[in-house]
């Protein structure tokens, strides 16, 4: 069952450990600053009960009944489309602001079903019937999951078990026969405040030292200690000041160092423990996943991107001039390729033969990730010199309610003709606040986030197929016969 705005809300009032500003939050839902990511989140749950949009949003699973369309699980490649839809569209309605919550709970449930299946097959273990009775838990009380899997890594260049504090990477610390314990910490825990749910996951490839380290496992937010540290919500206590940006009062997300001080894991809620060789698998699949997401959610924020380009252009009346419009075809096709290669992962997905779960295509998820990475600032740079000057230096909207400075601000901030002046500072002002209060976190986000640039390039480099390349050079350089060649083509 999908549960209700309220019904969320009220469950996040469980005696979670959150810390801010070095003050202990008694209640997150109320905070002054926190609130907002929570209200954020929260749309999810608005959205679903929604008359016109909740169709979208909800399945009607054979198995489970009504629920989140977030955890269906993709078994082809319309499945993935319309995941990608779903991510898309869901930014949009959050004001170019992606809702992780059920997105990345989900996209660590996926890949925990196949990598666990795969170790069950190889191990004997019973990992996968854990995770499918987790899952059942989940879309059944409709959750939100928060997934932590960055560790603090502390010196970069040693192992986990190489470290001189143990607890830089989080690992098992104790067994008995009810579970384990952990202790550690993860970084860029995305929304964790405002989750019922955090799942664990290992951050990189293990070796037979680090086996502690290869642990993976779901617990309550509030779970005895667990402590989550946010970032300072700045975007948020500028928007204090005055009335410029929509996104500061209802659509941002925190991200938190979250601690693990000796928690206890019960046994049904531990999917990895000990078994290294498979660290890496349940890390990769987990991110192969939210990649895609990555792409998806990027797209629509291009779009908010685009849309204040164009509209900027058109105020300004310089749609004519070439460098502008070259500008916005960069932003265009920065967009497209986003979408290009989320459609491409889709209809090129790789069916798991263990579970018959849908994968994103590697290659073309990589390839969508690297762009969205590397080209992100381009289209900012793009937007704002379509946008001129005034974008750095605006007055703010509150002048115009006093009617002297609205005078002179309507007089000599008007763009072209018929265009409504008001609506024009408005643009500006709210775009300022849009690159200057989010444009830190988005900055480095859009090149670190879901993996950096360099984990897209390792990842492309080592699992591209370069069969077909090196073939067609060699039969280019009459070095191979056509019947080598012929044996790789592929008929699209």
């Amino acid at each position: 069952m999908v549960r209700s705005f309220e019904d969320y809300v009220n469950s996040l009032r469980d005696g979670r450990v959150i810390y801010y500003r070095g003050k202990l939050v008694s209640d997150v839902t109320t905070h002054e600053i926190l609130r907002a990511a929570i209200n954020h989140a929260a749309e999810l749950y608005r959205w679903q009960m929604d008359p016109e949009l909740k169709k979208y949003l909800t399945f009607d699973d054979p198995q489970y009944g009504t629920i989140s369309r977030f955890y269906k699980v993709p078994r082809s490649p319309e499945d993935l489309i319309e995941r990608f839809k779903l991510i898309y569209n869901t930014t949009l309605l959050g004001r170019g602001m992606f809702n992780i919550m059920k997105t990345i709970g989900s996209d660590a449930l996926f890949g925990l079903m196949i990598a666990s299946k795969q170790l069950d097959r190889i191990r004997g273990t019973n990992y996968f019937d854990r995770v499918m009775r987790y899952y059942e838990r989940v879309v059944k009380d409709d959750v939100t999951i928060a997934v932590a899997q960055t560790d603090v890594k502390g010196d970069r260049m040693l192992r986990p078990h190489q470290q001189e504090d143990s607890d830089l990477y989080v690992h098992i610390v104790g067994r008995d026969s009810d579970g384990i314990i952990v202790r550690g910490a993860k970084v860029h825990t995305t929304q964790s405040i405002a989750a019922n749910e955090l799942i664990v996951l290992p951050y990189r490839n293990m070796v037979k030292e680090d086996a502690d380290y290869a642990v993976a496992f779901a617990l309550p937010v509030n779970a005895k200690g667990t402590v989550l540290i946010p970032r300072p919500l700045r975007e948020v206590e500028i928007n204090m000041l005055g009335d410029e940006f929509p996104m500061g009062k209802t659509n941002v997300e925190v991200e938190t160092l979250t601690i693990f001080d000796n928690v206890k894991v019960p046994n049904d809620r531990v999917f990895l423990a000990g078994e290294y060789e498979f660290a890496a698998p349940y890390g990769l699949t987990f991110a192969l996943y939210h990649r895609f997401t990555a792409i998806s959610y990027r797209a629509a924020l291009a779009d908010i991107i685009l849309g204040y380009a164009k509209l900027f252009a058109e105020y300004n009346d310089v749609e004519t001039a070439s460098h502008i419009r070259r500008d916005i075809v960069d932003i265009i096709t920065y967009k497209e390729y986003l979408v290009s290669s989320a459609i491409a992962s889709a209809e090129k997905c790789i069916r798991d033969p263990n579970t018959g779960i849908c994968i994103p295509n590697p290659i073309y998820t990589n390839v969508g990730k690297l762009t969205a990475n590397a080209k992100y600032l381009d289209a900012v740079k793009d937007m704002i010199d379509v946008a001129g000057g005034l974008l750095a230096d605006i007055p703010s909207t509150s002048e115009l309610s006093n009617p002297t400075e609205e005078k002179y601000m309507v007089k000599y901030l008007v763009g072209k003709k018929g265009t409504d002046a008001r609506t024009r500072i408005r643009l500006f002002q709210v775009a300022r606040e849009f690159l200057s209060a989010l444009g830190a976190l988005l900055s480095v986000g859009m090149i670190h986030a879901e993996g950096s640039i360099e984990a897209s390039v390792i990842e492309l480099y080592r699992s591209y197929n370069y069969d077909i390349s090196r073939t067609a050079a060699l039969y280019n350089a009459d070095l191979a016969k056509i019947d080598d060649i012929k044996k790789l083509l592929e008929w699209w």
